[in-house]
């Protein structure tokens, strides 16, 4: 497995946890560092940093996009590889989108149900249709 699909993979455990537990991510990440030799990808905390900045952001858009399905009804894994494909679509230019959707298919393809992959496929496909008119320009002046 390739080191950005690992430090997804770790994002969405710590940002899983975290909500599970009501903490904040990166006080889940200290705990677990201090309680194991857990080395941390730079990778790792660029996702949870981005997705906790931008989560009432992307949670809007992905609420918005999400045809019949509420935040709250989505399984939590879904919606952690959501949070992350989206951050990644909208907010990370270093990603390109097609690898945003992919790596956010296969996390969910293995970490949660049958039905998953093809609604984070559509739901992060959508919003790549979308991302023009989605993304915030801030040079604009």
């Amino acid at each position: 497995m390739a080191k950005r699909s690992k430090a997804r993979r770790r994002a969405l455990e710590i940002l899983f946890e975290a909500e599970q537990r009501d903490l904040d991510p990166f006080e889940v990440l200290r705990v677990r560092r201090e309680r194991t030799d857990l080395i941390v990808n730079e990778y790792v905390m660029e996702l949870i940093d981005g997705v906790k900045s931008e989560q009432e952001h992307i949670d809007e858009i992905l609420a918005t996009y999400a045809r019949g399905w509420t935040l709250e009804r989505m399984p939590r894994v879904d919606l952690m590889a959501l949070r992350i494909g989206a951050w990644e679509l909208l907010c990370n230019t270093d990603v390109p989108d097609n690898v945003a959707v992919s790596e956010a298919v296969a996390l969910v393809k293995e970490l949660s149900t049958d039905d998953s992959p093809s609604f984070v496929n559509g739901l992060l496909g959508r919003i790549q249709q979308l991302k023009p008119t989605l993304v915030e320009v801030d040079d604009v002046e």
